[in-house]
């Protein structure tokens, strides 16, 4: 899949919900968000990421957008900004006809998700422990606990 060598048609990426951690197995432990500012102005995140591993998933920017409830305008706009970014095309489309056109990610797009992953892998492994600190420091009894959260 990403990493291995060759043409990206075909190939398709594991779609992560919006919902879904990043960093962390269970929904009610801390988690790390990455969004890494390339240069002013020039941010790769979760959503980016999101929206391109959809797209590779879905084989469209249209069907990636629906599966994110995002609108196709949104989406859209997100795929220029993700091909603006890096000054070369990460996500390929293809204009509707017979064949209803489709998307789908570029070599380089596969190599930018794969380094994505692999650094928010990296900092959820260095960050765990400080995270599960901060964890231990939070009123147990939920919403509306009256424990000292006063941190």
């Amino acid at each position: 899949m990403v990493g291995s060598g060759g043409s990206s048609r075909g190939r398709r990426l594991p779609v992560r919900s919006a919902q879904e951690a990043p960093l962390s197995a269970a929904p009610d432990t801390p988690r790390l968000h990455l969004r890494i500012e390339l240069a002013p102005g020039r941010r790769l995140g979760p959503g980016k990421i999101a929206l391109m591993e959809a797209i590779a998933a879905h084989g469209s920017i249209s069907a990636a957008g629906r599966a994110m409830d995002m609108s196709y305008r949104r989406a859209w706009q997100l795929v220029e900004e993700i091909n603006a970014l890096f000054g070369k095309p990460l996500v390929d489309s293809k204009v509707g006809g017979r064949r209803g056109g489709g998307a789908s990610l570029t070599p380089a797009g596969l190599v930018v998700v794969a380094r994505y992953r692999a650094i928010e892998r990296a900092a959820g492994d260095l960050t765990r422990q400080h995270l599960d600190a901060l964890a231990a420091e939070l009123p147990t009894g939920g919403p509306g606990d009256d424990g000292d959260a006063s941190l």
